[in-house]
């Protein structure tokens, strides 16, 4: 069996096209908002992401601030994701920015892979917009930290929730990992699976993982030292 899908995703935002091509198309770029660190490199686009690197995938189309598009290759059992972006300027310094993911999912357990897939790339379309909106024309340092193994993950959701004060989108957050200054931001997304919050210098997010652990998938700008420890330390005390 399997699925085959396709998800489009669009925005309108306060952004160039210039500043739109930069986000989607080069790997400091993609750091900002996607996952993981990310080269553009000779018709490739690579990303690593949890000392892993993903599989490559081959740039299609590349049409400066108008269209980007690349796609893994088809494995065996006919696997394979493929992104496309559209962008369209509009007036006052304004851009719509069109993601639309594609591609097949083997197995008869697809519906589990499609239920993660869909709230994270829920998450990092969200992520891209509040980067473009507020970030845009900077470069952020991605820092990826696990916390321990979840078993029980709506137990895990609640005690994320209570430490941010039980947010909905666009509210206010305070919350302090050991040693780092207070985080004060505001909610800009929420998913059944995933979390994001902006602050004045960062895109903090938090996500479900497949592999049983809650993820810490951040984007710091600035000079922000290393907070991988602090951070490790934070979902330890929350998840140990």
């Amino acid at each position: 069996m399997g699925h085959e899908f396709e998800l489009p995703q669009e925005a309108l935002v306060e952004a160039s096209p210039e500043e739109v091509w930069a986000a989607i198309s080069t790997g400091p770029g993609i750091d900002s908002w996607f996952m993981g660190r990310n080269e553009v490199a000779q018709g490739v686009v690579s990303t690593a992401f949890g000392g892993m690197d993903l599989p490559a995938s081959t740039v299609t189309a590349a049409e400066p601030q108008r269209r980007f598009a690349h796609t893994s290759g088809t494995a065996e059992d006919g696997r394979f994701v493929a992104y496309e972006f559209l962008i369209e300027g509009r007036d006052q310094a304004s851009t719509t920015v069109r993601m639309v993911t594609s591609g097949f999912l083997p197995g008869d357990d697809w519906e589990t892979e499609f239920e993660a897939m869909t709230g994270g790339l829920a998450l990092f379309f969200a992520t891209l917009v509040a980067y473009l909106d507020h970030f845009a024309g900077r470069t952020a340092t991605p820092l990826t930290e696990f916390g321990p193994p979840v078993t029980d993950w709506p137990r895990a959701w609640e005690t994320l929730y209570a430490e941010l004060g039980h947010p909905s989108v666009g509210d206010k957050v305070r919350f302090a990992p050991d040693g780092l200054t207070p985080v004060e931001g505001v909610v800009y997304h929420i998913g059944a699976q995933t979390l994001g919050v902006r602050s004045g210098d960062a895109l903090y997010r938090f996500l479900q993982g497949m592999g049983g652990m809650m993820i810490a998938s951040h984007h710091l700008f600035g000079d922000t030292g290393d907070q991988g420890p602090a951070w490790r330390a934070w979902l330890q005390r929350l998840y140990g």
